[in-house]
């Protein structure tokens, strides 16, 4: 069964730290591209993060400095590292795999607030 499974969302303060995780099943993790997304109540989904097969990164400029995303193929993976966390953050986070197909996990909501 193709599918993402994303973990590690929560409720954190403003300058906090959570990591997220995603869990791949059912293709071959190591050829894809894998991204993250988020997406606020009223606001379109937005790209976050993302990391190719070969392992460059790119990230929204509204988190260069604060997050980073990484991969791990042995283990069919993906994390992102979440630091310095603003209420702007706010969102469901979206794990996604691209190449062959178009595969999206359910979301996993993260919410900064005192």
């Amino acid at each position: 069964q193709v599918q993402l499974v994303e973990s590690g969302g929560g409720l954190v303060q403003p300058g906090g730290s959570l990591r997220l995780s995603c869990v791949a099943s059912g293709f071959t993790f190591e050829n894809y591209l894998m991204s993250w997304y988020r997406q606020s109540p009223g606001k379109e989904r937005e790209l976050v993060a993302q990391i190719a097969a070969a392992g460059s990164t790119k990230y929204a400029d509204s988190v260069k400095g604060r997050f980073t995303i990484s991969r791990d193929n042995a283990e069919n993976t993906v994390y992102l590292q979440m630091n310095s966390l603003k209420p702007e953050d706010t969102a469901v986070y979206y794990c996604n795999a691209l190449r062959f197909l178009n595969i999206w996990g359910q979301g996993t909501q993260v919410t900064v607030s005192l």
